[in-house]
């Protein structure tokens, strides 16, 4: 019995050292692991904001858009396959990103982004430069905070993400809806619904890609996730901006 009773404390201690060094271990794969997302996601940004430069300011302008006398941009046959194609492209890196392809998967996501960036470029020719670098700086610094609050926050916000699904649901029906009665009223209400739920789907979704590495680290789906991550979260960001460009941008004359 005594021998029994000298060797607990011992025990006990050694099991706490081992779960600090673990959780120490967790914590620098979780910020190596979020700082692979957030580089994928920059790096997307960065690329789809180059794509819409030349697009926008270049001849190739015309490969993809054509501007009738009010200004109004409209696309062409070819502009309509560039904003289509990210849709399949989402579901093709769903597909790799199951497989574990991940050569194909970045293939895919930097294809992804640079056909984003042929969409965005209508935003550069609707609104003025000044307005828009105004606009990104505000979406970046809304993102940057939600984003932080979503991985640094105790509180479970899974709850949230059947109700911010919901209102996606509806923002989308009344964006058709918008289309055929072109109220500026409406459109006023649907942007500010927009920037509602994207800014939530920020925080909820930087928190399901932190709870999501706590599954599978060290595991071959790290790097296939962390892609699919960036994807999410390069998307909250572009129709954040959007949404905040609607309410905030200054048209061209």
């Amino acid at each position: 019995m005594a021998f029994e009773t000298d060797r607990r404390p011992l025990s006990s201690g050694y099991d706490a050292t081992l779960g600090r060094a673990d959780t120490a271990t967790i914590d620098v794969g979780l910020r190596q692991y979020m700082l692979r997302v957030y580089n994928y996601m920059a790096s997307g940004l960065f690329l789809s904001g180059l794509v819409a430069l030349l697009v926008a300011n270049t001849s190739l302008q015309s490969l993809f858009f054509s501007v009738n006398e009010a200004g109004r941009v409209g696309y062409n046959g070819l502009g309509l396959v560039a904003v289509i194609a990210p849709i399949g492209l989402i579901f093709g890196m769903q597909y790799a990103a199951n497989r574990g392809k991940i050569a194909g998967l970045q293939m895919m996501y930097w294809a992804f982004v640079a056909l984003m960036g042929v969409g965005l470029s209508v935003v550069l020719m609707t609104y003025t430069g000044v307005s828009v670098t105004r606009v990104f700086f505000i979406t970046a610094a809304s993102f940057g905070a939600l984003s932080l609050y979503g991985y640094t926050t105790k509180r479970n916000l899974s709850a949230f993400g059947a109700f911010l699904f919901m209102g996606l649901i509806g923002l989308l029906i009344a964006s058709v809806v918008q289309i055929f009665l072109q109220s500026a009223m409406m459109q006023f209400i649907i942007s500010i619904v927009g920037v509602l739920i994207f800014a939530g789907l920020t925080a909820h979704n930087t928190q399901t890609i932190k709870n999501q590495y706590l599954s599978i680290r060290g595991s071959s789906m790290e790097g296939t996730t962390a892609v699919m991550g960036a994807v999410t979260l390069y998307l909250d960001f572009i129709n954040l901006f959007q949404f905040l460009m609607m309410l905030m941008g200054q048209r061209r004359n």
